[in-house]
């Protein structure tokens, strides 16, 4: 296929343009990419229209994370309206350089639960994006503002993740635990803080769940395309 095939856009949905290219990864064993990731997180926004639930497009983690103006921050990061969220979900990526647009090679997630005032990381890499989760809680932090106080809010790293069974799967892990913890949140009786959803994670974001969202994000898409 062509460079000009390749890119020609198949869909919109949402803020978000897929292009042929999109396709092709998710029809192969490879690592999803920004844009990819976005349109679930926009399916999933759709799918959970909760004014306390926010999921923060790759684009927009990645700038918070790295950008070097403190000011600019602000300014960036009240549009989000952080302090009126409850649960806000992240996409972790290791990419370092500002310059270079979807760069890096492992993604995993970092969810704030304000209710437990927890900034949690799921990584499905052993701790791979530790530095990089990290950065971005120090980041974010001191804007969380709202009726508890960011002091209190503590980072954790979730030992008992899922793991990855190969090393291109990392976008489809923060998919479906994304997904999983929509899910959790929705249905959980306790939001009070005092639970969390590492048990519904356990059972429900298994190999062969993982695997399997691949062709659920690709049939997706094929089911929007067909209704343009």
């Amino acid at each position: 296929m062509g460079k000009s095939a390749a890119d020609d856009k198949i869909l919109s949905y949402n803020d978000v343009v897929l292009r042929r290219s999109d396709l092709d990864i998710l029809s192969g064993p490879y690592y999803l990419n920004d844009r990819i990731i976005e349109f679930y997180f926009s399916l999933l926004s759709s799918s959970h229209p909760s004014e306390d639930i926010l999921l923060v497009p790759p684009s927009i983690a990645f700038w918070i994370t790295n950008c070097p103006d403190v000011d600019g921050l602000k300014d960036f990061l009240e549009p989000l309206k952080l302090p009126d969220k409850n649960l806000v979900i992240f996409p972790v990526n290791n990419n370092d350089d500002v310059s270079l647009a979807e760069g890096g090679s492992h993604w995993s997630l970092l969810a704030y639960y304000r209710s437990a005032n927890i900034f949690v990381h799921h990584d499905s890499n052993q701790q791979m994006n530790k530095r990089h989760a990290m950065k971005l809680f120090k980041s974010v932090v001191g804007y969380n503002g709202g009726p508890s106080s960011t002091s209190n809010d503590k980072y954790q790293e979730c030992i008992d993740t899922p793991q990855q069974v190969n090393g291109y799967d990392c976008g489809l892990h923060v998919t479906a635990t994304a997904r999983t913890i929509c899910s959790w949140y929705e249905s959980s009786e306790n939001k009070d803080g005092t639970d969390l959803w590492f048990s519904a994670l356990k059972e429900q974001v298994t190999p062969s769940v993982v695997g399997e969202m691949r062709k659920e994000i690709l049939g997706l898409i094929k089911d929007l395309m067909a209704k343009q």
